[in-house]
């Protein structure tokens, strides 16, 4: 049984590319107003998966629902997203019969790298 529902073929990824793009450079931009707000990037995570609750800093709350809802958008396509900062994403792909990631990060040019699942990206291999 498959450990993901939705599986993208290679060329399924590389046609997200460019929506993806423009998304994680918005990403960036709101990450540099957080950052210029003196907030850590470890409170940045934690209030992106938290969708505001219990925040210390509603003055931020225009900024993190405008990160939480791109990365609302990603996820809902079945993109997994392993480090928003950095633009680390991941898709569900068959690859020889095993369920596998293909790997991209936000200033690749192409997806050119897989790894599998129980592997991160120290272990991405060239397609």
């Amino acid at each position: 049984m498959p450990y993901h529902e939705i599986h993208f073929s290679l060329e399924e990824a590389r046609s997200t590319l460019a929506d993806l793009r423009p998304k994680f450079q918005r990403v960036q931009e709101l990450i540099t107003i957080l950052r210029a707000r003196e907030l850590e990037s470890q409170r940045i995570q934690q209030l992106i998966r938290s969708n505001g609750q219990g925040s210390k800093h509603p003055e931020f709350g225009e900024v993190i629902k405008e990160l939480q809802d791109i990365v609302a958008t990603i996820t809902e396509q079945g993109i997994e997203i392993k480090d928003v900062e950095r633009g680390l994403i991941d898709f569900p792909h068959w690859r020889d019969g095993k369920e596998v990631y293909l790997c991209w990060l936000y200033g690749e040019e192409d997806i050119l790298f897989w790894h599998p699942i129980e592997e991160g990206f120290g272990g991405r291999v060239p397609l």
